[in-house]
């Protein structure tokens, strides 16, 4: 029970990583694309963001190498 418990918190740690770092990482895209247009619309940003943090979360449950 107690490895189970570790392994969770591990992929946790690992999943959130991946996530924060996509979320960054499309804010940044988001953001320098509008720049280019003239015009930074904060919702687009902050909805892409969140479902590309989003769909991270659901891919790391597919596996992730740092955990296994």
């Amino acid at each position: 029970m107690k490895q189970i418990k570790e392994h969770g918190r591990e992929w946790l740690r690992s999943a959130l990583i991946r996530a924060v770092r996509t979320v960054a990482q499309t804010a940044v895209a988001t953001i320098g694309s509008a720049v280019v247009l003239d015009e930074v619309s904060w919702p687009v940003v902050i909805s892409a963001s969140a479902l590309a943090g989003i769909l991270s979360m659901l891919m790391s449950i597919g596996g992730l190498p740092e955990v296994e």
